[in-house]
């Protein structure tokens, strides 16, 4: 089984235009029983997944997914993007992630896992007020 070129195409402008609204039409591009990990969660099911896209929006200001590339190959996908945003405690000047992730379908063009990839050291922690001088501390400290 291929993945479907309008079940990826629906994924992409999703999480490109993803809102606070949007995030209760989750069910769309997830099954019911999707599995989803990032850094800090991992979660089955489509509240549970709601859940962490509603937190995203009470934590951040501006959150937007960038999509670069998408690669399909059978019932999977691997899908590379930047999520950029403002955090609302910290720096008010715009941050990015770049990380990937791992999506595999089911027959009806839902995702059924969903796996990010990205550096939670480097891309967030490092960028905070005081936690990031002391990441940059040990990064030459490690490198010397």
């Amino acid at each position: 089984m291929a993945v479907d070129a309008a079940a990826l195409a629906r994924l992409r402008q999703y999480f490109e235009s993803i809102s606070p609204h949007s995030v209760r039409e989750l069910g769309t591009i997830y099954a019911e029983d999707a599995y989803f990990k990032d850094p800090f969660n991992e979660v089955r099911g489509v509240p549970a997944i709601e859940r962490i896209f509603t937190h995203m929006f009470k934590q951040v200001d501006a959150p937007r997914f960038i999509v670069h590339d998408v690669v399909a190959q059978d019932a999977q996908a691997f899908v590379t993007w930047d999520f950029r945003f403002r955090m609302k405690r910290f720096n008010p000047v715009e941050q990015v992630i770049r990380g990937a992730s791992h999506l595999r379908f089911d027959g009806a063009g839902k995702v059924v896992f969903h796996r990010d990839y990205w550096d939670a050291a480097e891309e967030l922690y490092a960028k905070l007020p005081v936690l990031g001088g002391l990441m940059r501390f040990l990064r030459r400290r490690a490198a010397s």
